[in-house]
């Protein structure tokens, strides 16, 4: 007992350093903390995802407008035992009604959004020997004061709904609000390719015409990135597709000109795809011999029977790489039977590509939840966002305080935050 007690005390006098990450000299020992902090559910010690970050530990953050991660380390002995990223971009944060101007506009009101400059924290990991000693919390701490360096006015961390320790040290240490609720959708790639319904014609947008289309359709979503431009143009962004009824058009030209959004059909679809497999890879650890040994069955039916077209678990046991679809969303009655073809579409790409999993992250209420293909038991049914209000100093309007505002149908999740 007066050991545990001596240990306990020589750990509180422990004196750490947060500073900028070194990638010249940083990288293995960085590497080294995540391997230990290996990510999962609480209520599932069955298993553990680890991420394999593929060498590049800013990875999830680098291809925002702006980023920093910072690293914990004692400063006795230069040991790092602890890190955080975070990025800053301008998004969405409400919408307000306004009168098209112009001979021709309309007199109709609509929707134009309200933005912000939002930050956003991930990948806070500390070594399981130097937990409790509030190192997180500092790391949390200096995150904030570089993001309010940068005027940002929000800031936000998503987290599992039941991960105790994480919402405890945002919401009631450094003043988070529970906010929204989302669902993280995934479905496995199996090892046939899915059958496209010939009902369906799906096309590849030019990078205008996508733009044009989320920019005019779903810039009021809630967490909408004002630089769409650039997310849709990275080197990640697999494209922007299409799906309208069959026969709804006569030549594909219309896809291409100014006349797009008035040549729209009553009912559309429209997803795009980001390459997550060459930012990270992902693996399933801790799985019993005999539910690897079924999951192995599975495939090896898949593969020898591919015309019986019978679901298959992936090889998520070594690591794996994830293709994830943003942007999603469409009108009309047709909308749900156009979403999943679309879907269809996607698992084909991700296995096209080497992909273990299709995933999504959907508002609770967006309507077109249901029609996209997902396996529960692969899925989280509510990832947990939480947010803070930073300042005072950028929205460009009046609304009030975003984070006291109800849910929208709608949310709009960055890929590059994914």
């Amino acid at each position: 007992m007066a050991d545990q007690k001596k240990k306990k005390k020589r750990k509180n006098n422990i004196q750490i350093l947060i500073r900028e990450f070194d990638p010249t000299k940083d990288r293995p020992a960085v590497e080294d903390v995540e391997r230990r902090c290996e990510v999962g559910s609480t209520k599932n010690k069955n298993f553990s995802l680890f991420t394999d970050l593929l060498g590049d530990p800013i990875c999830r953050v680098r291809h925002s407008p702006a980023f920093l991660m910072l690293v914990a380390e004692i400063a006795a002995h230069n040991e790092i035992v602890g890190m955080i990223r975070g990025c800053i971009k301008t998004v969405t944060c409400c919408s307000k009604s306004t009168r098209n101007s112009g001979i021709n506009a309309s007199d109709l009101p609509h929707l134009a959004p309200v933005y912000t400059k939002l930050a956003y924290i991930l990948g806070l990991r500390v070594s399981p020997d130097h937990r409790r000693l509030g190192i997180g919390l500092n790391l949390v701490r200096r995150m904030e004061e570089w993001f309010r360096e940068k005027k940002a006015e929000y800031s936000y961390i998503a987290t599992e709904i039941d991960n105790v320790a994480s919402i405890k040290l945002f919401t009631h240490k450094c003043g988070y609000f529970k906010f929204r609720t989302p669902s993280i959708l995934v479905n496995p790639v199996f090892a046939h390719r899915l059958r496209l319904s010939d009902q369906v014609t799906i096309l590849r947008l030019e990078l205008t015409v996508a733009e044009t289309l989320y920019r005019c359709r779903f810039a009021a979503a809630e967490f909408f990135p004002r630089d769409i431009d650039a997310v849709l143009s990275n080197r990640l962004s697999l494209g922007t597709f299409l799906a309208v009824p069959r026969g709804s058009f006569t030549d594909g030209l219309w896809v291409e000109s100014d006349r797009f959004l008035s040549c729209l059909p009553e009912s559309w679809a429209v997803l795009s795809a980001w390459n997550c497999k060459d930012v990270y890879a992902l693996e399933v650890r801790g799985v019993s011999v005999v539910k690897r040994a079924m999951a192995k069955f599975s495939r090896v039916i898949d593969r020898g029977l591919p015309w019986l077209r019978l679901p298959s678990v992936p090889e998520v046991f070594t690591p794996f790489g994830v293709l994830f679809l943003y942007g999603v969303g469409g009108e009309g009655p047709l909308a749900g039977k156009l979403m999943k073809a679309l879907c269809h579409h996607a698992h084909n790409l991700a296995k096209e590509r080497g992909c273990g999993v299709v995933a999504t992250e959907v508002s609770n209420d967006e309507p077109l939840k249901s029609d996209i293909p997902h396996w529960k038991k692969l899925s989280c049914p509510e990832d947990l966002w939480c947010i803070k209000r930073l300042g005072e100093c950028y929205t460009d309007n009046s609304l009030g305080d975003w984070t006291k505002s109800p849910p929208s149908f709608s949310i709009f999740v960055d890929p590059r935050e994914f």
